[in-house]
């Protein structure tokens, strides 16, 4: 998971240079495309194939519609109509959202000592981002409330994980649930498509796409998957406040951005909550 935090920090940065080079919903429909082809020739090649229960594939076409095809294109589309401060600060709601609703289902016991370490964490990361500026008025309040849709879209994928049967590899599941929620992307980023001028595109922009394909998406919701079936939902969820740590460093180091003290408080602050939830 900490493999996990570091993909997605830089992807911040690697996001936002891509995109400035490329439409960001054609960037998403095209990476979702690759990696679903690339999930599909590595789940060929080392499982085979294997007939699953309509039932089961049922319930992964669910979640990949609702952790992929929802949640990007709420995530993207909330981006661009507020602020990557106000974006990170209510994706980083995400632990809390998860645990609360493992435990009001029962799929998870939350202890005490796990929302410490949650709130530890989400302290942290309200001083690593607010030390950048939150600024909340009108003209960002519809990409707020669709960055909170990815909040909700995300920890129903991230719970709905935990309710699968047992004997589902990461693999299989990841592979299934990409390509479930490739369609709706591809069909969302189309017309973008169409009007793309592809020989204008620069090699830095098919350089951060495939960096966001490969390690983002796949190596990223491999291990995600494979962590919330080991240790569970919650424990998985609150990495993501790692995150935002891992994406103001390489901010520093890619965008020119300079961190500040009081992120350097957050920073231990986040630290020691993931070690108190991991305990």
């Amino acid at each position: 998971m900490l493999l996990v935090c570091l993909i997605w920090g830089v992807n911040f940065s690697v996001t936002k240079l891509a995109i400035g080079l490329m439409p960001p919903l054609p960037f998403t429909a095209i990476r979702f495309a690759l990696a679903s082809l690339l999930l599909w020739l590595v789940l060929r090649a080392t499982e085979g194939r294997a007939e699953l229960p309509a039932g089961d594939v049922r319930r992964l076409v669910i979640l990949g519609v609702v952790g992929n095809t929802c949640y990007q294109l709420a995530f993207i589309l909330g981006l661009t109509r507020t602020s990557a401060t106000n974006s990170s600060l209510i994706l980083a709601t995400v632990p809390t959202v998860v645990a609360v609703v493992a435990g009001l289902l029962g799929l998870e016991r939350i202890t005490r000592r796990m929302w410490a370490g949650i709130a530890l964490g989400t302290v942290g990361v309200v001083l690593v981002i607010a030390a950048s500026g939150v600024e909340y008025s009108t003209g960002t309040i519809a990409g707020d409330l669709l960055t909170v849709l990815a909040v909700v879209c995300w920890a129903g994928y991230t719970v709905g994980l935990r309710t699968l049967p047992a004997g589902f590899s990461p693999l299989r599941v990841t592979t299934v649930t990409t390509i479930a929620g490739m369609p709706g992307l591809v069909l969302v980023g189309l017309p973008g498509m169409l009007r793309l001028k592809w020989g204008a595109v620069p090699g830095t922009a098919w350089a951060a796409l495939a960096y966001a394909t490969l390690f983002s998406l796949v190596v990223a919701y491999l291990l995600w998957n494979r962590s919330v079936q080991a240790v569970g939902g919650t424990r998985t969820a609150i990495y993501m406040c790692v995150t935002p740590l891992v994406a103001v460093g390489a901010a520093w180091v890619m965008l020119g951005e300079h961190a500040r003290p009081l992120q350097g408080v957050g920073a231990v602050l986040i630290v020691a909550g993931v070690l108190l939830t991991r305990w």
